[in-house]
């Protein structure tokens, strides 16, 4: 059986795309980076096949491509607050044209122009 072990974002400086990640999910090192490689794990991760998504960089010689065949979404409970931290940690806003008058995301790049979404959350309907 396969499973996603890790999403790859590719970097041009890893330190900067490191310090940016780590701040804005709250995750940790799985063990000290490399100068080209870095594996960044939710806190209570024990460790790395267990559950909870992790999140890799790699240094890339390669500019970014316009638009990115993928993506992140990550979700916020309070989005305008997390756009706000994530603009305040270096994220920038992206010029997006084609929101649907109902989009409940926003997107941004990180500190090395990859494309994310901050997906406003629903809260869980009440128990009937």
């Amino acid at each position: 059986m396969l499973t996603i072990g890790s999403t790859v974002l590719t970097v041009e400086d890893i330190s900067r795309a490191g310090d940016f990640w780590r701040a804005a999910l709250g995750y940790v090192d799985r063990r000290p980076p490399s100068e080209d490689w870095v594996i960044l794990d939710p806190p209570y991760k024990q460790s790395w096949d267990a559950p909870g998504a992790s999140l890799a960089l790699s240094v890339t010689g390669y500019p970014q491509h316009y638009p990115p065949r993928i993506h992140l979404d990550i979700y916020a409970d309070d989005q305008p607050a997390e756009i706000e931290r994530l603009l305040g940690l270096g994220a920038r806003a992206v010029d997006w044209d084609d929101y649907p008058d109902d989009a409940d995301w926003v997107v941004l790049e990180d500190t090395e122009g990859n494309r994310f979404c901050v997906v406003q959350t629903e809260p869980d309907p009440a128990p009937d």
